[in-house]
């Protein structure tokens, strides 16, 4: 049962996510041989504060 998490920054509209998931979905489906129904799509969305790159804020 995959599990994909997406992180990314607050801001886009459910229909983006929504779109996003069928498509990642799919792909899983197809790549990892997986039945749609096990694919769990999650999105984690933190503000841009909290974000750092080799020790440094984005």
């Amino acid at each position: 049962m995959p599990l994909i998490t997406v992180s990314m920054y607050p801001g886009r509209t459910a229909e983006q996510k929504s779109e996003y998931a069928k498509e990642v979905t799919e792909s899983a489906v197809r790549i990892l041989g997986t039945k749609r129904e096990h694919v769990i799509v999650v999105f984690d969305e933190r503000p841009r504060e909290d974000w750092y790159l080799a020790g440094s804020q984005l």
